[in-house]
């Protein structure tokens, strides 16, 4: 299943004094292909030292996503804490009972 989310990314230039060194885009995520999420608390970091651009809550979480690539594989970090983000990808579950 592929899945919209929100990432955040270095820009490839440095910003002035003053501007955010981090811009957000949306990526698209093929489910089948995530091996790990956890939460990226580094990120949150800097979001509290003003890099990240100013329309991000200040209690806003991210999670940083693994994705198999073959041999090699690629993070992402995505706007959103592990458990919303797992819920994305896994779609809704229900309890069965």
């Amino acid at each position: 299943m592929i899945v919209k989310l929100i990432e955040i990314y270095e820009m490839g230039r440095h910003p002035s004094p003053g501007t955010p060194a981090f811009s957000l885009r949306e990526v698209f995520v093929n489910s089948e292909h995530v091996a790990c999420l956890r939460e990226d608390t580094t990120t949150n970091k800097k979001l509290e030292s003003g890099l990240l651009p100013e329309e991000l809550d200040p209690r806003q979480r991210f999670t940083k996503i693994h994705l198999n690539r073959g041999l090699s594989g690629i993070d992402l970090v995505v706007v959103g804490d592990p458990h919303a983000i797992q819920e994305k990808l896994l779609g809704k579950t229900l309890l069965k009972g």
